[in-house]
């Protein structure tokens, strides 16, 4: 027998079910009754039992992949911020390998990269890496800050939800299983991701959310609602991992367009030095034309005498 319904407020200590329901993340079995071991939302599905708290710090696990601001750089690594309690390091030789490098002069101080936890050790340090699809530094753009436990609200069902807002908004988003989230786009469509998100982020508990999200958006943007469409099914609160994103080769390719676009812009302009020069040759040619002109005067006259 159930006590709770799917996506209940539960407290720790509160009895979800009897013996015939499994125990799963947050939660623990005692004298035959499956109990939740936290305050938060009940996640229920095939007679398996979890509790989503509502708040949590991020405790990085061996091969998430995250998002993370250079705190400060060491002889041989990098201290990096995880938005976690615990403390992330991004070894030199993850990035050059046996080589020799000054390292501020790669990252530095502030730079915000996408990472990945190669190992956790006892005491919950990440040491991280950056091989892989995508991995490495970004340039511009914003960073929103959400509960890790909401990722998966955010992401949605085979990545719905943050495909939706990535599509309507035109913004490249990248999602750190550490609740970081990088946004870069048009100013605007920037700040109104980042209220998606957090909106998302506050009602994540809430039935009909990917409509309501999808409503705003279109209203924000278009100023009207979308058209209508079959109900879509209401997607289970499950964790994914974010699928890589190859940002990366997306910006290298802005760079490129950006550096094409002003050399063309230069070639179009008129050298100066040249200008310059085919004025020195004209006033040249007429200084050569005056002169003749003047000695032929002068000839004529002496001749005439």
């Amino acid at each position: 027998m159930i006590h709770v319904e799917n996506k209940d407020l539960v407290i720790p200590g509160q009895i979800l079910a009897d013996d015939e329901y499994y125990a799963g993340r947050g939660t623990f079995k005692e004298n035959g009754k499956v109990c939740s071991s936290l305050m938060g939302r009940v996640s229920l599905r095939n007679k398996k039992l979890r509790v989503i708290p509502l708040k949590s710090k991020y405790v990085p696990k061996k091969g998430d992949v995250v998002i993370g601001k250079i705190n400060d750089v060491r002889f041989s690594m990098w201290d990096v911020d995880i938005n976690s309690p615990y403390s992330g390091i991004l070894p030199a030789f993850e990035v050059f390998g046996r080589e020799k490098k000054e390292l501020n002069k790669v990252y530095d101080v502030g730079d915000v990269l996408f990472l990945r936890v190669v190992d956790v050790d006892e005491i919950k340090k990440a040491k991280l890496g950056l091989k892989g699809r995508g991995m490495g530094k970004f340039k511009g753009g914003i960073i929103v800050d959400i509960a890790p436990t909401k990722v998966p609200r955010l992401i949605g069902k085979k990545g719905s939800m943050i495909n939706m807002i990535k599509d309507k908004t035109k913004c490249k988003i990248v999602v750190g299983q550490n609740g970081l989230v990088w946004v870069k786009g048009d100013e605007d469509m920037e700040q109104l991701t980042k209220n998606i998100i957090h909106l998302i982020e506050a009602e994540a508990h809430t039935s009909g959310l990917t409509n309501k999200i999808k409503n705003k958006l279109y209203l924000a943007i278009d100023g009207e609602l979308p058209p209508e469409e079959n109900p879509q099914e209401e997607e289970e609160f499950v964790l994914e991992k974010p699928k890589l994103q190859n940002f990366k080769e997306e910006l290298e390719q802005e760079e490129r367009e950006a550096e094409e676009k002003a050399k063309k812009e230069n070639e179009d302009k008129p050298n100066i030095a040249e200008v310059i020069e085919e004025l020195k040759r004209k006033n040249k040619k007429q200084d050569n034309s005056l002169s003749y002109g003047d000695n032929s005067n002068n000839s004529f006259i002496l001749n005439n005498k």
